[in-house]
């Protein structure tokens, strides 16, 4: 890590005026205790900028770090936005096409069974249905999931859910349009063959709209949720094209006007999980990678010309987390993809299932 980097996170922790958590043998995590995740995605920034001194996001860094726990040491695993989301979900490593966002929205060739690690083997963007995501692991497992997508249901000659092309054309959702900034590469669930050939992908993937009558109670809310912003509100885009400043600042609004909702639900009250953070980082040059990290077998970066998606930063809220920490273990997607598995009894998909990842431990869940 470069040590500007390290500077600028060493005095954020100072800011926060709270003690630092090191790395601590792996130990058991709450299984059984949290009974809801929640996972929001931003895009495209570095952590010495999000969490550093004078960060245009305050509510992130300092209201939201000092009620929950920061992750210095969290990395993307990949460069650009799509392959980062698709690891969250599912473990697999990047194809050429997911590393350039997949304008043209094909379907992924396979050139062989999966290999050991459950990786896909060939090239392209939707998988086929035998390579399977943490959606599918919780339908098997009885136990719900949505994806909540803003601006999903906003244009009227598309869809209103389970929103994506036709299988072989562009994607026209790669460029924010006044009033609709849905993204379909920022929605990894459209990868998916297992997903959207779905009849109840419809009920799934949704427009961001129904959360709130989700987070009514307890019963209602699912036991995961992935919610991303438009390309307006998840930093993307700056200025935005309805005239928002868009960035971190425009990020910083969406997360105070949602993230209170979270935590006054009854689903977060009572073993609740909400995990923030970054697809990728901004700076290109920072292709660094944790955690042993692979490429996969489809290319030879998942970074492009680096080994990752460099430090993003991350951080997570829960009543079984002790406010105000701070946490230099590395983690990455991987590691969370595999946290969410263990906390629901799920098997590790892809590379997830690595030997040696660890997921977040008793460094996090300290109550």
């Amino acid at each position: 890590m470069k040590p500007s980097l390290l500077r600028s996170l060493a005095l954020a922790a100072s800011s926060l005026l709270v003690a630092s958590c090191h790395h601590t043998a792996k130990s058991a995590l709450p299984v059984g205790q949290i009974k809801h995740v929640f996972v929001i995605v931003l895009e495209n920034e570095d952590a010495s900028t999000s969490f550093g001194p004078g960060s245009p996001a305050p509510y992130l860094a300092t209201t939201l770090a000092g009620q929950g726990q920061l992750l210095t040491q969290y990395y993307a695993t990949a460069h650009l936005s799509l392959p980062n989301y698709i690891a969250m979900i599912s473990g697999q490593a990047p194809t050429s096409s997911t590393q350039g966002d997949c304008s043209s929205y094909t379907d992924f060739v396979a050139t062989g069974p999966l290999d050991a690690d459950g990786q896909a083997v060939g090239g392209g963007c939707v998988y086929p249905s035998n390579v399977k995501t943490l959606a599918d692991q919780l339908t098997a497992a009885g136990l719900s999931w949505r994806g909540y997508m803003e601006d999903m249901g906003n244009d009227p000659g598309s869809p209103t859910t389970c929103r994506h092309p036709t299988i072989g054309t562009q994607d026209t959702t790669q460029g924010a349009r006044v009033g609709d900034q849905y993204a379909t590469r920022h929605n990894p669930f459209m990868y998916f063959h297992s997903i959207i050939d779905s009849p109840d992908c419809g009920d799934h993937v949704v427009p961001l709209t129904a959360l709130d009558a989700d987070l009514a109670s307890a019963e209602t809310t699912p036991s995961f949720s992935f919610i991303t912003p438009n390309l307006c509100n998840d930093g993307h885009d700056a200025p935005c094209v309805d005239g928002a400043p868009g960035g971190l600042v425009s990020a910083n609004t969406f997360l105070q006007n949602l993230v209170p909702k979270i935590l006054a639900s009854a689903a977060y009250q009572d073993g609740g999980l909400l995990i923030i953070t970054f697809d990728e980082a901004e700076t290109f040059s920072d292709q660094t990678a944790c955690c042993d990290e692979l490429p996969g077998l489809n290319v030879m970066n998942a970074g492009l010309i680096g080994p990752g998606g460099g430090v993003t930063g991350a951080v997570l809220l829960s009543p079984l987390i002790t406010p105000g920490t701070i946490n230099d273990t590395p983690y990455n997607h991987y590691s969370l993809l595999r946290t969410i598995e263990d906390l629901f009894r799920l098997p590790h998909l892809g590379y997830a299932g690595r030997h040696g990842l660890k997921p977040f431990g008793a460094d996090v869940f300290s109550r």
